[in-house]
């Protein structure tokens, strides 16, 4: 066996799964690989790599892959992650350096929202929800002092504006202004695209705003600029 043969990673159940529906797909539309790369912007290498089984997928491609399959998102999401019985559940996996995502929002209905949100499109990364923006820093940069606990870096910061105390905006500007926490991207969740203070938060480095409540369809679209994405793999506890 050669060194090549031994690093390849073996094959999960859901890219497997995935890769027989792009195939299928495919066929229906009777398209060939070098046709399907041209609609979906991807190399037909990796279409290629997709049907063996043999490629970890981003969201980017999934969302590539399905308007060029003239299905939805969703539609390609059950069948790469819904097993069948004896398969042992494999799911959608993160990548290894997929972090946490920081919620900062104090309205519980709406954080239940969020996370309902987050499992339909099977972003799994661990959604850690701050009350308030006090609370929120205390993860951010840390807590001093006995019982001192160490800061966390999100990959991405939802950040209600609408905050009891220290509002959503100062939290922002405080934020960005600090050279530890500058480069979070962080996606403001408003009421309304009428809200004034949507041209604050463009002035201060907001990468993007979600109207609330908000469901898979905004993660969706939000997902490919924020680097937020997915591989398929074996289970995750």
């Amino acid at each position: 066996m050669t060194k090549k043969a031994k690093a390849r990673k073996p094959r999960s159940d859901a890219q497997i799964r995935l890769g027989a529906m792009v195939r299928a797909c495919r066929h229906r539309l009777g398209l060939t690989q070098d046709e399907l790369g041209w609609r979906s912007n991807l190399h037909r290498t990796y279409i290629a790599d997709v049907e063996r089984g043999a490629r970890n997928v981003t969201l980017r491609s999934i969302m590539n892959l399905a308007n060029a399959l003239e299905v939805t998102v969703g539609h390609m999401l059950s069948h790469a992650t819904e097993p069948a019985a004896s398969d042992g559940g494999a799911r959608v996996a993160l990548a290894t350096d997929v972090s946490d995502i920081l919620l900062v929002e104090d309205n519980s209905a709406d954080a239940t929202l969020t996370e309902r949100a987050f499992k339909r499109a099977r972003i799994t990364n661990r959604l850690r929800v701050a009350r308030d923006a006090e609370e929120a820093l205390g993860i951010l940069l840390g807590t001093p002092g006995k019982g001192r606990r160490l800061p966390i870096r999100p990959r991405l910061i939802l950040l209600d504006l609408k905050l009891p105390g220290m509002s959503g905006i100062e939290l922002l500007r405080r934020i960005k202004a600090d050279r530890r926490t500058r480069d979070i991207p962080i996606v403001a969740l408003t009421v309304s695209w009428s809200d004034k203070s949507i041209i604050e938060c463009s002035r201060l480095g907001a990468e993007n705003f979600i109207i609330k409540p908000f469901g898979i369809e905004s993660l969706i679209r939000l997902a490919p600029k924020l680097d937020l994405h997915l591989t398929l793999g074996s289970s995750v506890n």
